[in-house]
């Protein structure tokens, strides 16, 4: 496990991290949710299980992992992690979901975000990364198993979310989900856009179409529960509610 430059590792335990494969994926996935979380005082980490290189258009894994530490210091996360794992030869295996659990154990954070499903036609990393947080999720509470971690104490996890990231589809669907969230983004989505642009090895030669396309979906998904702009997520348990007046007619939408 590497801290990333220019990102200050802080011990303090997190409400929130969200996991993806390269550095660049939760930023376009989630990171106007990661933004507004830490604006509204929760303790956020991303962790990205490589380092995305090698990659067309960069010059090397120092240059991406500047980028990546800038785009955290945009977005305000208080951990950004690298796990160093292989970029284009990903598997889910032991190795990889301890490492991983490790993660969540150190930081012991209350929510995580992932991905949702394959990616066809884009990285299959994407959808190793979906099973192996799947398994961290479950590793992290693990008692009877202390070998194996280091000392650090078993954490359970209280929700795991799951985002769609392809740009190219207009289908969703999360297999197994019981139900959709939209977050608001509307404040924030300067920051998540801003976050994406920090990666100029990867969008400087078709930035503006890629960037128009994230925040156009983003718009389109927000308009649809009557925000701004919004991000996705899936829950993999029903939601339910104690007050459903309130649950019903949240407050006006701004």
């Amino acid at each position: 496990m590497a801290f990333m430059a220019g990102v200050q590792p802080d011990r303090r335990a997190l409400d929130l991290i969200a996991v993806g494969a390269h550095p660049d994926d939760v930023e376009i996935a989630c990171g106007g949710t990661l933004a507004q979380s830490v604006k509204q005082g929760y303790g956020v980490g991303i962790v990205d299980l490589t380092d995305g290189e090698p990659t067309p258009l960069s010059p090397g894994p120092d240059i991406r992992l500047a980028e990546a530490a800038e785009a955290a210091r945009i977005l305000g996360v208080h951990v950004r992690l690298t796990l160093n794992q292989p970029n284009r030869r990903l598997f889910d295996d032991f190795e990889s979901r301890l490492a991983l659990a490790k993660v969540f154990r150190t930081y012991r954070p209350r929510v995580v975000l992932g991905f949702g499903s394959k990616t066809p036609m884009a990285s299959p990393d994407h959808e190793q990364v979906m099973r192996i947080t799947e398994a961290a999720v479950f590793m992290s509470r693990l008692t009877k198993w202390d070998e194996w971690f280091d000392g650090l104490p078993p954490h359970t996890i209280t929700n795991q979310l799951a985002f769609p990231i392809g740009l190219h589809t207009l289908d969703f669907n999360v297999p197994q989900a019981h139900s959709r969230i939209v977050c608001d983004i509307g404040p924030s989505l300067e920051t998540k856009l801003a976050a994406i642009r920090a990666y100029r090895t990867q969008f400087a030669h078709r930035e503006e179409r890629v960037i128009r396309l994230i925040e156009t979906a983003a718009r389109f998904i927000g308009q649809a529960a009557g925000y701004e702009a919004g991000e996705l997520f899936f829950s993999y348990k029903t939601a339910g509610t104690r007050d459903l007046v309130a649950w019903a007619c949240p407050e006006p939408n701004r």
